[in-house]
């Protein structure tokens, strides 16, 4: 008797290819599962054990999504796709912490061309490495494949994640102070934001993303796709260290440093930030030169080596930058918390419809790395 024929894959899809991929990842999804888990990997739905809650008096859940953006154009480009997953954490799971949450379980999406099994499996190895350092259990995620939608070796990655928070310890705008101080935490580079204006810088020049970069010693492709630094862990413990203390974080994503603050500051308090304080890493000054822009005209769009900034009190800021110093991430006080007449000037107010606080940056960035600066 024949075969029976499946016009499935006459369509482009590719179902025996799907189930190898999962195949592939189940063991690196499994090393972010604790007792927690239920049902292992491959279920229509995760399954997640929350009797721990029972511990909390108010427990707050608190969810994000993202992804990655074009960022994995520059993987396609160069075949290398074991650390968009990490920045994929990054963009969801560090947008938890925000709030002070503690991250408890992620799901991902991959839309993809055709299903590459091991290309699939690299990506989720990275997710899944990234659930691993912040704590968090990759709980479930879907491989679908869109043929005549996206081209053979095009893909995009998207996730989810769910955490909780002790309601009394929320952090936020109604928690900061005026004198609380501002501290950046050091950035790994470009993060995965404004990566539209990097491609753009890059075709301009006609550079090809396998070619030597001669002021990083690796290929432009390797060198622009540095995986997003992961603050969960560190600020969680922050938090701890500091108690009421810490009193809000922001996480420099898109729209850039100014922004971001703004929007977790209440409306009657500004803070000036000073450039003077730190040079951004050679990646920023490289692409803007190559631009023809001023660092000042990219504020809006990249991160310029702050990932993160928290507000702390005046009398905690010192501890802070020390345990900070102890986790292995350059922080230094970048600004005040004020209160009164905003200065004259242009100042960004709140973002992303949130009424804020008002920011600016001042000064000139520095012209050498801080101590301990990488």
């Amino acid at each position: 008797m024949a075969a029976s024929h499946n016009p499935y894959s006459d369509a482009g899809v590719d179902t025996a290819a799907g189930d190898l991929a999962v195949e592939l990842m189940k063991s690196a999804v499994r090393r972010t599962h604790g007792p927690e888990v239920l049902g292992g990997v491959g279920g229509f739905a995760g399954l997640f054990d929350a009797s721990a809650l029972t511990s909390y008096t108010r427990p707050l859940l608190a969810t994000s999504t993202d992804g990655v953006g074009t960022k994995v154009a520059i993987a396609q480009a160069i075949d290398k796709h074991d650390t968009i997953g990490l920045d994929l954490v990054g963009m969801v799971v560090d947008d938890i912490v925000v709030v002070g949450a503690k991250p408890l379980f992620m799901t991902d999406y991959i839309a993809c061309g055709k299903v590459f099994p091991d290309r699939i499996a690299d990506i989720v190895a990275g997710i899944a490495a990234g659930c691993s350092a912040t704590g968090t259990a990759l709980v479930g995620g879907e491989t679908a494949e869109h043929p005549g939608l996206l081209g053979m070796h095009d893909y995009d990655v998207a996730g989810a994640a769910t955490g909780v928070v002790e309601a009394d310890r929320i952090l936020g705008a109604d928690r900061v102070r005026r004198g609380d101080a501002v501290i950046a935490l050091a950035s790994s580079g470009l993060h995965s934001n404004g990566y539209s204006l990097v491609r753009h810088i890059v075709a301009g020049a006609g550079i090809q993303y396998g070619g030597h970069a001669e002021d990083f010693g690796v290929t432009w492709g390797e060198a622009l796709l540095e995986p997003t630094r992961l603050y969960t862990s560190p600020l969680l413990r922050l938090a701890d260290t500091l108690g009421e203390g810490l009193r809000a974080l922001t996480h420099v994503t898109g729209g850039g440093i100014a922004a971001n603050l703004a929007r977790i500051l209440p409306r009657d308090v500004w803070v000036e930030l000073d450039r003077g304080t730190w040079a951004p890493p050679a990646v920023f000054q490289v692409l803007a030169d190559l631009g023809n822009l001023d660092l000042v005209a990219t504020e809006g769009t990249w991160n310029l080596g702050i990932g993160f900034l928290a507000v702390v009190a005046e009398q905690d800021a010192d501890a802070a930058l020390h345990a900070l110093k102890a986790e292995g991430i350059d922080s230094w006080r970048v600004g005040t918390v004020e209160q009164g007449p905003t200065p004259d000037g242009e100042f960004e107010q709140g973002a992303k419809g949130v009424d804020g606080g008002s920011v600016r940056l001042v000064g000139s960035y520095a012209d050498s790395p801080r101590d301990g600066a990488k």
